[in-house]
């Protein structure tokens, strides 16, 4: 694997040479880099709407290889932003078509709480600005919470880029409607250069994709009985309220580290709730000896998240891979918003 590093700006393939015969059904594709770029939720949204993601960065080496071992023709760098040399970088990489951007969204998201806000990790979301400036692209995409809108900053962010000659628009949307098993809105705000932005419309069409759709068959992975001297009292109470509703021979989901009034647990028959950063999912159903439980893995989060099945999340420990995850963005929904906003690209 070949992460390359700012310091040795002399090694590999002239990116620029070897991309520029690119073609996808015999048109030449638009080129994109995705900085936030994390295990490359973005990216694999935006390949699927015919962008060719030729650059990509994050601080995260975790990430970076994750993102390197799906994206191999990539330039990746493990770096902060603020540590890049853009004009090398520019060099380097050539023209971009496609800014995709996912900022920090921790000190946004309503999941901290009370806790306090670190401005100083808000304020990395003007890095936008910085890389739209420096590489002039026709469009941007910046993904995030939606509790980023109320941000101090964030008319600062808009009117930013308003300079720079983007026109904007923004818009909400659900993982769910786009055929993702996940209940998961986040806010899309995007740029053209040339003209008024597209924006996607949809309609929410029949059901949902469950939550049952993720799960892998049961015997693939191991279970423990529910009702054991060690289980926690409020897993117990969280279980029972499922059980109370449902009734005892119905599988459901624990939901832990939740404050919306659902009781704890979810049916399958919907959506899996948002995946976040922590272990949070538990099946339990019945089993031969009386109810057995079990977290959902990796390769099932990772369905919930809408990513393929060929997409490799082999680098770190589980604790790291659900991180990465969570922090995603849902391919199918960044395709749709690519696909809509490049249109016919005039």
């Amino acid at each position: 694997m070949n992460l390359f590093v700012e310091d040795d700006w002399s090694s590999g393939i002239n990116l620029v040479a070897w991309r520029a015969d690119s073609r996808l059904g015999g048109r030449e594709l638009l080129r994109g880099l995705d900085i936030f770029c994390g295990a490359g939720g973005s990216s694999a949204g935006a390949r699927v709407a015919g962008i060719d993601i030729v650059g990509a960065i994050d601080m995260c080496p975790t990430a970076t290889a994750t993102y390197q071992e799906n994206f191999p023709e990539t330039l990746v760098l493990t770096k902060r932003l603020e540590d890049v040399k853009l004009a090398q970088l520019r060099r380097r990489l050539g023209s971009i078509d496609i800014l995709l951007s996912s900022p920090e969204c921790t000190n946004h998201t309503c999941a901290k709480g009370a806790a306090p806000r670190s401005e100083k990790s808000r304020a990395t979301a003007m890095h936008a600005v910085e890389y739209a400036r420096a590489f002039k692209p026709r469009w941007i995409v910046l993904e995030n919470v939606v509790h980023m809108r109320p941000w101090s900053r964030y008319r600062e962010l808009k009117r930013e880029l308003e300079d720079l000659g983007y026109k904007l628009a923004e818009q909400v949307l659900d993982a769910s409607d786009f055929g993702v098993p996940q209940t998961r809105r986040r806010l899309f705000l995007v740029g053209d250069r040339k003209r008024e932005p597209r924006v996607v419309e949809w309609k929410a069409r029949g059901r949902r994709p469950s939550a049952k759709s993720v799960l892998d068959r049961r015997g693939t992975w191991p279970t423990s009985l529910l009702h054991r001297k060690e289980r926690a009292r409020d897993t117990l109470l969280r279980a029972q309220r499922a059980i109370s509703a449902l009734g005892r021979g119905v599988p459901f989901i624990l939901v832990y580290y939740g404050s919306d009034g659902s009781g704890g647990w979810q049916p399958l028959t919907r959506p899996l709730r948002t995946i976040t950063t922590i272990d949070r999912f538990a099946l339990v159903e019945p089993g031969d000896a009386g109810l057995e439980m079990r977290m959902l893995q990796v390769p099932e989060l990772r369905r919930a998240m809408g990513f393929e099945e060929m997409f490799a999340f082999s680098h770190g420990t589980r604790r790291d891979r659900i991180r990465l995850l969570g922090n995603g963005v849902c391919p199918p929904v960044m395709e749709a918003v690519v696909r809509t906003l490049i249109g016919k690209s005039t």
